[in-house]
Formats: structure tokens, C-alpha cells, sequence
């Protein structure tokens, strides 16, 4: 109940800019890998390993307002390139605006329409309803499930030579429920999955609905054209529900969440307070509840990261990122010698900050849900 009041706050007299984070933007050493699928010519991000190697593959996943121009881990952060230091390769899909990277039982609609841009702010306007004038997932069904896990996975063996095996994914908010949700049901390709502020119980009490507006406020979609209330594919869809799934599958887990107190620089961000902090309270609960089945099954092949500094902005999810790091390499591409470590990056690249360490004064990128 409280994520759904929450959440139905955020379409009235909030704001989600779209500035660029401390350190991103564009990045001129990744290009775009364009996939035909059943959802038209999708374009994934693609960041080679330093190493050249084409064994270690990660997949970012992005939040709920992802745009259809550049993956939100590449325009507000460093992270795709700090990766391929650490001899990965990066994958990052572009576009899947409130999607859960789900296949769908239908084109998104309202008993047959949908509303367009037409009267309503557009992406870079700053208001918290955006994103009307995409038609994927609209015109068409969208199929991301299938599309990561088979289409554009087949076409990055295919054309690139990248290893369809013990790949990893990542991802925050949307994109963080959507990674286990990979790594459960498709372990042949991944095992490794983090979640950075997902949503993790999403059948809890008001998720639902909370959910709901966020869709609707994200790009106009509608949460009843993906899966049926109580249906059997909603279920499939819920983090709690597949921890059994995750334990057969022996995944690697990174689990993070942060505490939803801002840092110094976030308490003069509006954005940061009315929606970063309350949308990190909810993510936080989810979370929690997550950890409590999984520890009620004794499942230890995960590490669990709570800064003590952290609202739902990039700026968190930047920190969590680079601490993440190192534990990705350990546990993705051809299984190590036992007691070897896998390289790192090289001289003068930087550590991971600290635990709750916060962003460069000034700089803290805006909440994206």
C-alpha cells in the first residue's frame, strides 16, 4: 500500500531529468549492434574486453524509463567502460521503456488505445510522465525475454564470437528483477545475476498497483497487456516466487540496495528527495524480504550490499557498480584454476569507492525509476 501511494505521486508535480551523471554520456568506444527481431531492428550497445578476449559477457539491463537512444548505465555513468578493464565484454540493450524485459501477452493498450504524445511533455521535458510517443511494445508485442535470450544472444555468437555460456547480467530497478529473472529460467547462459534497487516482491501487498502507475507514468503502458493479475506468468515473473529456481540453478547473486538516506549533495536535489528516497524505501523493503527466504534456505553463493548512504539515482547505483566489479569477474566466462584470481584492471584505473561512499559534490545524478 505504501508503494502504491508512493507511486501514485509521481505523474503530479515531480520531476525526472535526464542530465547526464558525473562521468557519462556517449562513449565513442562502444558501437551499436542492431538485431532484427519481432519488435523491429532493436540496438544493444556493445563494449569490447580490453583484452580482446570474447569469452567474458556481461548483459546491463536498464530502469523503467529507459530511452530508445543510449542504455542509461552508458549515458549517466562510467561503468561500461570500467568493465572492459576488468577484460569483459558489455552488452547493453537500448530501449524496453517499462518493459521488465518480459515477453508479453499482448500489445500494450487500453481496451484498444493508446495514448499518444500529442498535449503531453515530451522525454527532456523534466516532468515525471514521459516517454508517450514510444509505439514499441505498442504496435508490436514486446518479446524481450526471448530477444536476449536467443535473438540477440545468437547474434552475438554469430557476428561477434561471443561465448553464449556462464554470461552475466546486471541491472537496476526494473532491470535488477529482470537479471534474476534471467539467470532463474535461463541458466545455459547465465550464472551470474545482480540486482541493484529491484523490485524483488513484487507480490507483496499493493506491488501491483504501485507498478501499475509507475507503467502508466513511464511511456503509458499497461501493466494488464504483460501478464494477467494472479496469472501463472505474473507469478513466473516475481523474484520471491523463483528463489527456488535461483538455488538449483546455484546462481551467483549480488544483491544490493540502498538506504534511502541522500548524500550531502542529493539534499539540494528536489528529485532526489521526493522521488529517490521514498522509491529506494521501497526497493529496500523488497529487498529485505528477498534476503529472508533466501537465508531461510541456507543459499550462500550471493553477497548482499546495503550502503548506508543511497537514494533510487544513478549516482547509488554507479557505486554499487564498481564494487560489484571485481566478484562479476571472479564468476563469469571458463571457470578459473582453483585459487586464481582473475585479472584486474590495470595501474592508475582506480579501486571501487567505498562502502556508501557518495558522488563527487555537485554531481549526483537524478532518480530514475
Amino acid at each position: 500500500m505504501i508503494g502504491a501511494v508512493v507511486v501514485a505521486l509521481l505523474p503530479f508535480g515531480a520531476s525526472v531529468a535526464v542530465a547526464d551523471g558525473p562521468s557519462g554520456g556517449y562513449d565513442p568506444s562502444g558501437f551499436d549492434f542492431f538485431v532484427d527481431s519481432s519488435m523491429g531492428s532493436i540496438k544493444s550497445r556493445v563494449f569490447r574486453a580490453a583484452d580482446g578476449n570474447t569469452d567474458r559477457v556481461v548483459y546491463l539491463l536498464d530502469g523503467e524509463r529507459a530511452l530508445s537512444t543510449l542504455n542509461g548505465w552508458e549515458l549517466h555513468t562510467a561503468i561500461p567502460a570500467a568493465l572492459t578493464k576488468f577484460n569483459i565484454n558489455v552488452v547493453m540493450p537500448v530501449g524496453g521503456m517499462s518493459s521488465f524485459y518480459a515477453d508479453w501477452n499482448e500489445p500494450s493498450s487500453f481496451a484498444g488505445y493508446n495514448p499518444d504524445a500529442n498535449g503531453l511533455p515530451g522525454a527532456d521535458s523534466g516532468s515525471a510522465i514521459a516517454g508517450f510517443d514510444e509505439t514499441i511494445g505498442k504496435t508490436n508485442t514486446y518479446q524481450w525475454e526471448t530477444f536476449l535470450t536467443q535473438t540477440l544472444r545468437d547474434a552475438l555468437r554469430d557476428r561477434l564470437g561471443f561465448s553464449t555460456s556462464r554470461n552475466g547480467v546486471f541491472g537496476l530497478s526494473m532491470g535488477g528483477s529482470a537479471a534474476l529473472m534471467l539467470a532463474a529460467y535461463h541458466a545455459d547462459q547465465f550464472t551470474y545475476a545482480g540486482s541493484l534497487s529491484g523490485y524483488l516482491y513484487t507480490s507483496a501487498p499493493g506491488m501491483r498497483e504501485a507498478l501499475r502507475l509507475a507503467m502508466l507514468a513511464a511511456g503509458g503502458y499497461n501493466i494488464d497487456s504483460m501478464a494477467a493479475a494472479g496469472s501463472e506468468k505474473w507469478a513466473r515473473m516475481d523474484p520471491y516466487g523463483f528463489i527456488p529456481q535461483l538455488i538449483a540453478n546455484h546462481t551467483r547473486l549480488y544483491i544490493a540496495a540502498g538506504s534511502a538516506v541522500p548524500a550531502q549533495q542529493d539534499l539540494s536535489n528536489t528529485d532526489a528527495i521526493t522521488l529517490g528516497m521514498p522509491l529506494e524505501g521501497i526497493a529496500l523493503a523488497n529487498t529485505r524480504a528477498f534476503q529472508s527466504k533466501l537465508d531461510g534456505q541456507n543459499y550462500d553463493n550471493v553477497t548482499y550490499d546495503y550502503p548506508s548512504i543511497g537514494v533510487h539515482n544513478w549516482g547509488n547505483w554507479e557505486q554499487v557498480a564498481n564494487r560489484l566489479m571485481p566478484d562479476l569477474a571472479q564468476h563469469i566466462g571458463t571457470p578459473l584454476p582453483a585459487g586464481q584470481a582473475p585479472a584486474g584492471p590495470p595501474p592508475g584505473a582506480g579501486g571501487p569507492p567505498g562502502d556508501g561512499q557518495a558522488p563527487a559534490a555537485g554531481q549526483a545524478p537524478p532518480p530514475q525509476n
